[in-house]
């Protein structure tokens, strides 16, 4: 037998991790809608992504095209990409940070 009947506090245990759980849901669910953009090129090049990191789109001004030179072009797609991508970690450390730490506080599960 536990000592102060264990009941309630597994109760409040059991709410607590399934607001994180909802909390965690409703989160991932805004990065899902998210758009965030990254540049390269002086703007020649835009990349938007959600906040999850998955690529939406791609702009490319056709000053950046050059057929002789699309070695450039494909190094201003990437960066644009990795500039966008850097924005929607941010994204996410904001959104879903908070949460990580709660939950770092919360003892752990039985299960």
């Amino acid at each position: 037998m536990i000592p102060g009947g264990g009941q309630p506090d597994m109760q409040q245990l059991l709410q607590q991790a399934q607001k994180m759980q909802q909390d965690l849901a409703a989160a991932q669910q805004e990065l899902a809608e998210a758009s965030v953009e990254g540049t390269s090129g002086g703007g020649l090049v835009k990349a938007t992504v959600n906040g999850s990191g998955e690529l939406q789109g791609l702009v490319i001004d056709p000053k950046a095209v050059d057929p002789e030179d699309t070695e450039t072009l494909a190094d201003m797609v990437l960066a644009a990409v990795r500039d966008a991508n850097s924005a929607a970690a941010e994204l996410q450390q904001q959104k879903l940070g908070p949460l990580a730490q709660g939950m770092g506080g919360m003892p752990g599960l039985p299960f």
